[in-house]
């Protein structure tokens, strides 16, 4: 089985919110999921990420795979909490 960290978008059309999740890959962007990791939020100003990077790391360590999006805002989170 193929885990991927993704995004699964959620909220009303024009106000989406995403969920980062891992999911199998060949489950939908929108279907199942294996675990909710955290949160996005794009039109926040402040703090537009929420997410557990200890949940993230393990998930990694099994061999997960975190989509371009995701490993960006891992990277940033990890910057920000590194000043």
């Amino acid at each position: 089985m193929a885990v991927v960290i993704r995004l699964r978008q959620e909220g009303a059309h024009g106000h989406h919110v995403f969920r980062v999740v891992a999911a199998d890959k060949r489950f939908k962007r929108d279907g199942r999921f294996l675990e909710i990791l955290g949160s996005y939020n794009p039109k926040a100003v402040k703090d537009k990420a929420n997410i557990d990077l200890a949940r993230v790391d393990a998930w990694i360590a099994k061999g997960a795979q975190p989509s371009d999006t995701v490993r960006s805002l891992i990277r940033d989170l990890r910057r920000d909490a590194a000043q």
